[in-house]
């Protein structure tokens, strides 16, 4: 099984919303995910796991390296409702990611109220 993946921009954060499990499956298609968020923004990245059903190491160490790309880039990736088995994206070499309780936690710490949104998302993202 793969992820779906969605990416929106309100004023300068980028939101990469992720449907599915972040296994060895779908590290080639979040890569690419990670790639259209830095080629399309300059904020912040906040990624909302709040549809992920779980993740494996590999993808704990993809995230890990996500957050290298983007510093690269001079952004930063933030992590929003991580999945209910509490485990964390190892921090030994990389940069310190923060971690909001929800997707909502987290706009509260960047946005203004009323901020335009553009979206983008894989064919089969779930619908509301």
């Amino acid at each position: 099984m793969t992820i779906e993946w969605r990416y929106t921009v309100q004023q300068e954060l980028g939101v990469l919303s992720l449907a599915g499990f972040l296994g060895g499956d779908a590290l080639g298609r979040f890569t690419g995910a990670v790639g259209w968020a830095v080629a399309r923004g300059t904020g912040p990245v906040v990624l909302d796991m709040s549809r992920l059903r779980g993740w494996s190491a590999g993808g704990q160490l993809a995230v890990a390296e996500a957050a290298h790309r983007l510093r690269a880039a001079g952004r930063s990736l933030e992590l929003a409702a991580i999945p209910a088995d509490g485990s964390l994206v190892p921090a030994a070499e990389g940069p310190a990611i923060p971690v909001h309780c929800d997707l909502d936690a987290a706009f509260a710490a960047h946005l203004d109220a009323g901020a335009e949104q553009r979206a983008w998302r894989s064919d089969a993202w779930p619908s509301e």
